[in-house]
C-alpha cells in the first residue's frame, strides 16, 4: 500500500485534466471539506473504489465522490492498476461550522402538510431519488459550475432550519434571493432527468452531469426545460419564483453526488453575480 498527500486547492478545472498529469499515478483535487465534491484522476484502464464501491471513469480517467455534509470519518480511495497493484489513499474532510438560520412567515401548510397530501410528497421525494441514482458516462461538472442566477445569498448550504419555530432538517443547498421572472441558467452542461411541479420544491427541475453529479433548481415559476433536454453552459432553463414551501421569490440551487447532499458554492468557478 502506497499513500500520497492529496492536492488541496479550489474546484476550477480545465476540460481536460491537465492538471492530473504531474508524474502523480492518482491525484485527488477539490475543497476537501464537509459537504464538498471531490475530483479523481486515474489511469482510465484502472479500477476505482471510494469506501469499497466502485466508481464510474470518464475516458481520460476522471471520477467524481462527495463528502457528506457531516462527514467526520475518512473517505478510502482505492485504485486497481492495470498491472494489478492497488493503491489506497484515505481522505478525511475539513469539519464545517454550520449556522442556525429561523425561517417564520412560510405556509403552515408546508411546514406541517395535512395528511392528505403526505402521499404526494412521499411519491415526489421518491421520484427524485430515482433521478439522482442515475450513473451516466460524462464528466460535465469537470470544468466547474457558474453561478445560476444572480441574487442576495439568502440562506446558506448546512444551516439548521427553523421554519416558523418547528425544528427541520438542514438546509442542503444555496438561496439567492431575486424578482420573480430573474432568469436561471445552466451552471455546466448536463441533461434535464427531472422537471416537474412539487408540493414542498414547486416548480423543479434536476440536471445530471455525469457520474452521479447533480444539480436541482427550486420553487421556480416557470420551467423552461423538460425530461430528457441536453442543456448547455448558460442555457436559460427557468425563472425565479416563490412556489412550494418559500416565504419570497428565490431560487434554492442544490447539488448531489448521488445521494450525497453538497455544498454548490464549493464547486464554482466564478464570483456570484449580484443583481442585474
Amino acid at each position: 500500500m502506497r499513500r500520497r498527500a492529496f492536492l488541496t486547492g479550489g474546484f476550477a478545472l480545465l476540460a481536460t485534466p491537465v492538471w492530473a498529469v504531474n508524474g502523480n499515478r492518482l491525484v485527488v483535487k477539490g475543497a476537501m471539506e464537509q459537504g464538498s465534491l471531490a475530483l479523481g484522476y486515474a489511469n482510465p484502464k484502472a479500477t476505482v473504489k471510494i469506501d469499497g464501491q466502485a466508481v464510474r471513469l470518464s475516458p481520460d480517467g476522471v471520477f467524481a465522490f462527495g463528502f457528506a455534509f457531516d462527514q467526520t470519518k475518512p473517505s478510502l480511495v482505492e485504485v486497481t492498476w492495470s498491472d494489478g497493484m492497488i493503491e489506497s489513499q484515505s481522505y478525511t474532510p475539513t469539519v464545517r461550522q454550520y449556522e442556525i438560520q429561523r425561517v417564520n412567515g412560510l405556509p403552515q401548510n408546508t411546514v406541517t402538510p395535512p395528511p392528505d397530501v403526505l402521499e404526494r410528497i412521499k411519491r415526489e421525494a421518491g421520484e427524485i431519488y430515482v433521478a439522482r441514482q442515475r450513473d451516466v458516462p460524462g464528466s460535465d461538472f469537470l470544468s466547474g459550475f457558474d453561478w445560476p442566477a444572480p441574487g442576495r445569498e439568502s440562506g446558506v448550504f448546512g444551516s439548521q432550519r427553523i421554519d416558523n419555530g418547528v425544528p427541520m432538517a438542514p438546509h442542503f443547498g444555496v438561496d439567492m434571493a431575486a424578482p420573480t421572472g430573474t432568469p436561471i441558467h445552466a451552471p455546466a452542461d448536463g441533461t434535464v432527468s427531472l422537471s416537474a411541479d412539487h408540493y414542498l420544491n414547486g416548480g423543479f427541475t434536476l440536471i445530471d452531469h455525469g457520474q452521479g453529479v447533480s444539480t436541482s433548481y427550486l420553487h421556480q415559476s416557470k420551467r423552461l426545460v423538460k425530461d430528457g433536454d441536453v442543456v448547455k453552459r448558460g442555457q436559460k432553463i427557468g425563472e425565479i419564483g416563490q412556489t412550494g414551501r418559500a416565504t419570497g421569490p428565490h431560487l434554492h440551487w442544490a447539488m448531489n453526488w448521488f445521494e450525497v447532499k453538497l455544498d454548490p458554492s464549493r464547486s464554482t468557478r466564478k464570483p456570484k453575480p449580484d443583481l442585474l
